[in-house]
Parts: structure tokens; sequence; C-alpha cells
């Protein structure tokens, strides 16, 4: 079963540009946080919205699973790097692009982890501020290279 999901993933993200479903999956992620679970109405919305097809929505939402079954894991990593910080302060938005990013950092090794950050903040540009941008590279700076000093300062910078 696993090795046919991993095949039909391979076929369809080939038809869906990597962006896109990154995409695809920060918005299920973002939506989640206000509804629990997508009825079976929402499908054909997101699939007309997303302007994708129903399989990939089906491997937008497997990987949406995969991140909210590690949802306090990677939570508790973004508190404890973003130190200056709130987790509570943390938009929405910004908590979902930072949950993907650190899921793929952490638990997909085919994705350089250059990828991942310029994903992140290309995301966050198009969804977040200009500031919660900067947050997010900060983030994830710091979770890849230890750089606490540049979270601190994007905190301070949120906070004037």
């Amino acid at each position: 079963m696993g090795v046919m999901l991993s095949f039909l993933a391979k076929g369809i993200l080939m038809a869906l540009p990597q962006q896109k479903f990154r995409e695809v999956v920060f918005q299920l992620l973002y939506s989640s946080d206000f509804v629990e679970n997508e009825a079976a109405d929402v499908i054909p919305f997101l699939m007309h919205q997303l302007k994708i097809t129903k399989k990939a929505l089906f491997l937008a939402q497997e990987r949406v699973k995969l991140i909210q079954a590690k949802e306090k894991e990677l939570d508790a990593l973004i508190g404890a790097t973003a130190v200056s910080y709130s987790f509570e302060r943390i938009t929405r938005v910004e908590k979902n692009i930072l949950r993907l990013a650190i899921y793929e950092l952490e638990h997909d090794s085919s994705i350089p982890k250059k990828v991942v950050i310029s994903e992140a903040i290309r995301i966050a540009r198009k969804f977040a501020t200009p500031e919660g941008s900067a947050f997010v590279n900060a983030i994830l700076d710091v979770i890849v290279n230890g750089e606490s000093e540049v979270v601190e300062e994007h905190a301070a910078a949120l906070t004037v």
C-alpha cells in the first residue's frame, strides 16, 4: 500500500508543481484551524478554487494528516526557537507555514533545506505580511543554522 501511494504520489506531483502542492497543503492546514474536518461538500469547492484534481487534493490531505500528527512537536520547536516572541502571538498563517516547512526539514530528506526555506518564504510573502516572511525566515534560519540572535532581532521589530 505504501509503495502504491508513493508511486501514485510521484505521478500526481509530476502533474502538479511542487510549489502549487505546498500552497495547497498550507491552505488545508490553515483552513483546518477553523474547520475541524473537511465535509464532503468542501472538497469540490477546494478542487474548483485551487484548480486541482481530486487525487492531488487527496495527497495534500494525506500530507496535512502527517503534519498534524506531529503538530505538538512542531509547535514546541517553533515556541522554543522564537524565544523573544510568544507562541500565542504568532499568526495562524505564519504558524502553518512554519509547521509545513519544519515538517519538511525534519521528515522529508528528499527536499534540500535551502528549497524548504525559500519555499516557506515565498508562501509567507504570498499569504502573510512582509514582516511575517522575515519572521518565518528567521525561525527557519535558527532551526537550520542555530542563529538565535536573528529571531530576537525580528521579534523585536514585530513588537514595535
